[in-house]
C-alpha cells in the first residue's frame, strides 16, 4: 500500500511533466495524467474564454470547474489559490480583487511555480505571488485570506481533512471559500482506485461526496452550499487501459458517479457570515445556478 508521501511524490512527478505538456493533451485526458481520449475533448475542464482576467498561456487545461465565478471576490480582497499551477485562477482572481487586492498561489511543484512566475512577470502584475509549499501545511499565517479558491486539486491530496482544516486556519473570520473538485457517488473498482496514474488524474484520489461535505462541516464552516454539480464521464478508451470489460460494466451497473462539484462555505465571524447580499446570491446559485433569475 502506498503511503501519503508516496502519493504526493507520484503527483509531484506527474505534474512536473504536465507543466510542459500541451493544453490539448491535458484537457483530453484525466487532468493531463492519463493517455488522451480520442472520443472527447475537455473531459473535466470548464470553458474560461468568456471569463474576465483569463490568460490562455496560464491555462493548462487541468481544472474541473470555475471556482472564481462563484467566489464573490471583492475589490481589495486577499485571495489564496490552492494548487495554483501556471496561475490561471490567480489571474482571474486578480481581475476581481483589483490592483488594491492581493493574490497568493500555492503549489508544491517547482515547474508549476516557475511557469506561474514567468506568466506574472510577462503581465507585469505586482500583487500576485506564488509560494512553494503543500496545501495541507500552507506557507501562510493564520487569518490572512478573505477568499480561498481551488480548482480540481484537493482530490490529489491524501489527507483532505487536513487541507480543509488548513483552509479554516488561514481564512479571516467571516472569510469564505469556493472550491471545485472531483467526488464520487458509489465505489470505484479496486483496480482503478489503486492505480497511480489515475490517482494523479484526479479520479482514483477522489472520495465520496458525503465524506467530502462532512469534512467541511466538522471543520466548523457554516453556510455550506453546493454551488454547481456536473457528472464527469470518463471515455471507455481511457477506462479500458485500467479496467476489464466486466469491471466497466460493474461501474454502469452499480451507478458509480464521478462528479465535479463547486462548494462554498464560510468561516464564522466578521462581515461575510452576516452579509445578506452574499448569502442571498449563494442561495440563488444553490437552487438555480449562478446565471439564473428563477429564485
Amino acid at each position: 500500500m502506498k503511503t501519503s508521501e508516496d502519493l504526493k511524490n507520484i503527483v509531484k512527478e506527474k505534474y512536473s511533466k504536465i507543466a510542459l505538456q500541451d493544453k490539448a493533451v491535458n484537457a483530453s485526458s484525466c487532468c493531463g495524467a492519463t493517455t488522451p481520449s480520442n472520443k472527447i475533448y475537455n473531459i473535466m475542464m470548464d470553458d474560461y474564454n468568456e471569463v474576465e482576467g483569463y490568460n490562455n498561456e496560464a491555462d493548462l487545461g487541468l481544472g474541473c470547474g470555475l471556482p472564481t465565478q462563484f467566489a464573490h471576490i471583492n475589490k481589495g480582497d486577499t485571495v489564496i489559490d490552492l494548487g495554483s499551477g501556471a496561475g490561471n485562477d490567480c489571474f482571474v482572481a486578480r481581475y476581481e480583487a483589483g490592483e488594491m487586492g492581493k493574490v497568493i498561489g500555492i503549489d508544491f511543484t517547482e515547474a508549476m511555480i516557475n511557469k506561474a512566475r514567468k506568466n506574472t512577470e510577462k503581465m507585469g502584475y505586482n500583487n500576485v505571488e506564488f509560494r512553494f509549499g503543500d496545501i495541507d501545511d500552507m506557507p501562510v499565517s493564520d487569518n490572512v485570506a478573505d477568499v480561498i479558491v481551488s480548482n480540481c486539486v484537493l482530490n490529489l491530496v491524501p489527507d483532505k481533512e487536513k487541507v480543509i482544516k488548513e483552509i479554516y486556519r488561514v481564512l479571516k473570520p467571516g472569510g469564505h471559500f469556493s472550491i471545485s473538485d472531483i467526488v464520487l457517488v458509489g465505489d470505484l473498482p479496486e483496480t482503478l482506485r489503486k492505480d497511480a496514474e489515475m490517482y494523479a488524474g484526479c479520479v482514483a484520489g477522489a472520495i465520496q461526496k458525503s465524506e467530502y461535505m462532512g469534512f467541511i462541516e466538522v471543520a466548523g464552516f457554516t453556510n455550506i452550499t453546493l454551488q454547481k454539480e456536473k457528472e464527469i464521464t470518463i471515455p471507455e478508451d481511457i477506462l479500458s487501459n485500467y479496467l476489464t470489460p466486466a469491471e466497466m460494466e460493474d461501474i454502469k451497473r452499480n451507478n458509480t458517479g464521478i462528479f465535479s462539484i463547486t462548494v462554498y462555505a464560510e468561516k464564522p465571524g466578521g462581515k461575510t457570515a452576516d452579509s445578506p447580499s452574499v448569502n442571498k446570491q449563494v442561495q440563488k446559485e444553490a437552487c438555480c445556478g449562478a446565471d439564473s433569475d428563477c429564485c
